[in-house]
């Protein structure tokens, strides 16, 4: 049991991390500056409805999709480390990384569109939050993959809450805080990237020993 709430807890801060709500309500404003409390609400269910489906699936295949490609776990925790050590390094310099970047629509056909570019690939369900779900899924049992659905999917209504509060939140905290949290947020994501490093390093070490025996 008590595995088991470290790993939901563990797996929850870093989906939290990376998504950074507090960080990505700004950028859903911007995205959706031309429109109604209505539109926006649509536009938050619809690209978090969105991403959820994308991280679930590649929870559940985690294991299909290394086995289809010949990818061992350790190669991919230490690539998905790498990967996410970047976003949080970028976040905590208070600079927005590459895979987070994106231009605002300017056209009204395209309002409704930002609901699954950008905001839900790639600022949702970006590499970064994949490799995540895929190193928290593959190789455990079938309960600890129910963890990683259930940590996204609570972390998904925490976004929608902020997203459809966001104009009163980023107004009450400043921009100050807001860069304070996102700081703080890359911080938390560095670390647990360099634990996912480590791990996958710890694993390729084994498996080269078990075969040299």
């Amino acid at each position: 049991m008590h595995d088991m709430v470290i790993h939901i807890t563990t797996v929850f801060m870093g989906f939290f991390a990376i998504m950074n709500p507090l960080a990505n309500t700004p950028v859903f404003l911007a995205l959706t500056a031309d429109d109604d409390a209505a539109t926006r609400r649509l536009i938050a269910r619809k690209s978090l409805f969105i991403a959820f489906i994308i991280v679930t699936a590649f929870a559940l295949a985690g294991n299909l999709i290394l086995g289809l490609f010949g990818i061992t776990l350790a190669a991919f925790r230490i690539t998905g480390g790498i990967l996410v050590f970047g976003i949080g390094y970028s976040m905590l310099k208070g600079e927005t990384s590459k895979v987070h970047a994106t231009d605002v629509p300017s056209t009204k056909e395209s309002r409704l569109s930002v609901a699954v570019s950008p905001l839900a690939i790639p600022i949702l369900a970006g590499p970064g939050t994949i490799a995540t779900a895929m190193s928290y899924s593959a190789d455990v049992s079938p309960a600890y993959v129910a963890m990683v659905v259930l940590a996204f999917s609570v972390l998904c209504g925490i976004c929608y809450v902020f997203f459809v509060a966001g104009e009163k939140l980023t107004h009450f905290l400043g921009p100050t805080a807001i860069g304070a949290v996102t700081r703080m947020m890359g911080l938390i994501l560095a670390v647990i990237a360099a634990q996912m490093f480590i791990d996958g390093t710890l694993d390729a070490f084994s498996v080269f020993a078990d075969g040299g025996d």
